[in-house]
């Protein structure tokens, strides 16, 4: 005998699932922002994280180190090269960064700019993703693995009331 099976959905339309690979490529893409042109980035991911460091100004104030922009090189070998040769697949990180000196008029204590030098410098290698959405570290390819990070607060754990009970504080 054949069930009869009753549908109560109000679609039957199925939900695609997202590409979580994508996700995460999306997600370090946007934090690179390796594809845009400087001027046209965004204050987010590594351009926030250089504006939030910059500017950066001796004690005496005779010096200021400005954050201009930064710029990605060409990576030296493929993905597979790496992995063959036990390397990382990564590309040199350089930024330009403006040094301004001062010159302080000791009678007035006035502040007048005497010298402004402008100059990429390399700040180091940055691992590349994959289009597989992994990172290839030592010729091993690695992933990154969200985790959920726990509300902070008191909890209170036991087991059923055998012989354990636990206080965990979590805090900010």
């Amino acid at each position: 005998m054949k069930r009869v099976r009753k549908g109560f959905a109000k679609t039957r339309k199925l939900v695609e699932p997202p590409h979580l690979i994508a996700m995460q490529r999306h997600s370090y893409d946007r934090f690179l922002q390796m594809n845009i042109d400087p001027s046209q980035r965004e204050d987010i991911g590594l351009q926030a994280i250089f504006r939030n460091i910059f500017p950066i100004s001796d004690f005496n104030g005779l010096c200021t180190l400005e954050f201009v922009s930064y710029s990605f090189g060409e990576h030296k070998y493929t993905v597979s090269e790496c992995i063959e040769r036990g390397m990382t697949y990564e590309v040199p990180v350089k930024i330009t960064v403006r040094l301004i000196t001062f010159e302080i008029d000791e009678e007035t204590g006035v502040q007048t700019v005497r010298d402004i030098k402008e100059q990429e410098v390399f700040l180091g290698s940055l691992p590349l993703m994959t289009d597989d959405g992994v990172f290839i570290i030592n010729g091993t390819e690695r992933v990154i693995v969200n985790q959920l990070q726990r509300s902070p607060g008191l909890f209170y754990t036991h087991d059923n009331g055998k012989s354990h009970r636990a206080l965990k504080l979590i805090n900010n």
